[in-house]
């Protein structure tokens, strides 16, 4: 198993990447930290689930990245387990696709705050966690769209450009305390937020697509495990495209 004796911190476990992540990390045997925006049944079942088949443990973490005491109450929560942290994914996110013209000013926060302010201070927090620890590996969610550009993405894409560079940044000051900082970039998956998205656009990506297909969040996943993962050992500072191939020449 890849990440046998490894604890992980997974945002964004409810569903789509997240969701395949956190099964994924089970499989391989790591314990789990699943943080949620909010607490369901359905989530707690299959929770309960993975714990029973892999002989892992997972708890459930629920607060709001919007709200700062919320996220300062998670991590609270976290550190009273006492558990050694080795991993941080980071991969909630929201969308709020509008072309250039139409886009406000509440949307442009909106979208910054969730997909990058919060995860920074989220992220903060967790390193500090991790370097009592020793250090470890931290996997944060951009997207191919922030290298392409896509039709009505101008402040998804934006913000999702400020966690590339953000990586860049971490994976140079945090190396020297022994964590790895890397990024994946996601083309078109099918997910909740995939599924809003104009039958147009999709057709688009796929045009551009070499496997002229939708990934599945399964594939991402395999990618955010090998960088958790000592596999991935002298890997820092990198994006890795998970995305079938897009290109500009089609």
């Amino acid at each position: 198993m890849l990440l046998k004796d490894k604890t992980a911190v997974i945002t964004g476990c409810m569903q789509g990447i997240g969701l395949a992540t956190m099964d994924l990390f089970a499989k391989e045997g790591a314990d789990i930290f699943a943080c949620a925006q909010f607490k369901t049944e359905e989530f707690e079942n299959h929770i309960k689930e993975l714990k029973n088949q892999f002989n892992i443990n997972i708890i459930p973490i629920y607060f709001d990245l919007e709200d700062d005491e919320s996220i300062k109450q998670a991590v609270k929560q976290i550190a009273a387990e006492k558990k050694a942290i080795n991993t941080l994914v980071n991969i909630a996110g929201i969308t709020k696709d509008a072309l250039f013209p139409m886009i406000t000013r509440d949307q442009m926060f909106k979208v910054f705050n969730i997909n990058f302010f919060s995860q920074i201070v989220f992220s903060q927090y967790i390193v500090k966690l991790m370097l009592k620890s020793g250090g470890g590996s931290i996997i944060n969610t951009a997207s191919v769209t922030a290298f392409e550009g896509n039709k009505g993405q101008l402040v998804y894409g934006a913000a999702k450009s400020a966690w590339i560079s953000a990586i860049k940044t971490m994976s140079i000051e945090l190396a020297p305390k022994g964590i790895r900082v890397n990024g994946i970039a996601p083309g078109v998956i099918k997910t909740a937020m995939t599924e809003n998205l104009p039958q147009e656009a999709i057709n688009e990506q796929m045009r551009k697509c070499s496997l002229k297909r939708l990934g599945n969040p399964e594939e991402v996943a395999g990618v955010v495990c090998y960088l958790a993962s000592d596999l991935s050992s002298y890997v820092t500072g990198q994006i890795i495209k998970v995305d079938g191939g897009i290109s500009k020449c089609y």
